[in-house]
């Protein structure tokens, strides 16, 4: 599959729509969510061509891994959720329902976020 140049945060990247921005560097975008699930909601979006983790860790430099791992602790940070906890999620494909065909964390936090998934039975 190829990447979609025309998928909303590249369109962000881009500078095209608007965003609440949280922290950037030479390597990363981190702005808040528009529909959070949470209070804070954070994505964190690398600002290379980068579809999902497996074509990030495939194709992505060094620099840039440790610049998306380094970004969402910052934000973690910045947001004021490192101390109580905070959860850093990646959702890839359709069976996870990734909506926008470009990698993104989500840093979830303020509140008590329950289980991750429920157990199989």
């Amino acid at each position: 599959m190829s990447y979609d140049s025309n998928n909303i945060f590249a369109r962000i990247l881009r500078g095209e729509i608007p965003c609440r921005k949280v922290d950037e560097d030479a390597h990363t975008l981190s702005f808040h969510d528009i529909n959070p699930l949470a209070p804070t909601h954070v994505l964190v979006v690398p600002k290379g061509e980068y579809r999902d983790v497996t074509d990030f860790a495939d194709r992505a430099s060094d620099a840039e891994i440790a610049a998306l791992f380094r970004a969402a602790a910052r934000v973690a940070k910045a947001q004021g959720v490192e101390g109580a906890g905070y959860r850093v999620l990646a959702n890839c494909g359709a069976d996870a329902h990734q909506e926008v065909p470009h990698l993104h964390l989500h840093v979830f936090g303020g509140r008590p976020l329950g289980a991750m998934l429920k157990r199989a039975k």
